[in-house]
């Protein structure tokens, strides 16, 4: 399957908020974008990447030409074309703080249908930009769902929209680098007991600190 044919495969609200995404981004905020042929071509698989801003889901998202779902904590729901929005992209809603047995199945839907997810370890925004350490629900989903995760950084969202600030700062560029697939030997240790779903988010974690901006000028 080629990249054509997964961009055709994008649902039509996805698929025109994919590419309203990716103008906004090359218009506004464009900087580097690294390691794209790390994402996987066909079958089920994770993004797992830093959070810092409300930015990052959409242009993280906007990279890869195969359609996600992101999750979204369930308060954003707040009716009308938002609802109808989120709903319609295919946002998976997450009560925070719990173990959201919906959230796991619709999970397990999703990665059935060949579809990527994107996650954020970190649970939350960062309130200063640096890496903060992991929520076991990310390491929970990877060793449950047995799928490639393909650890993603973004540089430079935090400058642009950090948390706290009502409007993001307009040519601020963001790069994304995207480094080569974990695969579950390399996170999952079914040996590790009550620690197995811990340690697996510490590695992939460890798998996002590893990557580092572009060294290439942005142009």
């Amino acid at each position: 399957m080629s990249y054509l044919c997964d961009n055709l495969c994008m649902t039509p609200l996805y698929g025109v908020s994919h590419y309203a995404v990716r103008g906004c981004y090359e218009a506004f905020f464009r900087g580097e974008v690294v390691g794209t042929d790390n994402l996987p071509r066909t079958g089920p698989f994770i993004v797992a990447a830093n959070h810092v801003s409300y930015l990052d889901p959409p242009f993280i998202g906007c990279q890869v030409p195969r359609q996600l779902r992101p999750f979204a904590r369930r308060t954003l729901w707040a009716g009308g074309i938002v609802n109808w929005w989120l709903d319609g992209v295919g946002c998976i809603p997450v009560d925070r703080g719990s173990a959201d047995v919906g959230a796991i199945r619709r999970v397990m839907q999703a990665l059935e249908e060949n579809l990527g997810l994107i996650l954020f370890p970190e649970g939350t925004r960062s309130p200063t930009g640096r890496l903060q350490p992991p929520k076991s629900g990310v390491g929970l989903i990877a060793c449950r769902t047995s799928v490639p995760v393909v650890p993603c950084r973004i540089f430079g969202a935090f400058e642009a929209f950090r948390k706290g600030k009502a409007l993001p700062r307009l040519g601020t560029p963001v790069s994304v680098v995207f480094g080569p697939p974990l695969l579950p030997a390399q996170f999952d240790d079914p040996t590790a007991g009550k620690a197995r779903y811990e340690l697996a988010a510490e590695r992939i974690m460890q798998g996002i600190a590893a990557l580092v901006p572009p060294e290439y000028a942005v142009i």
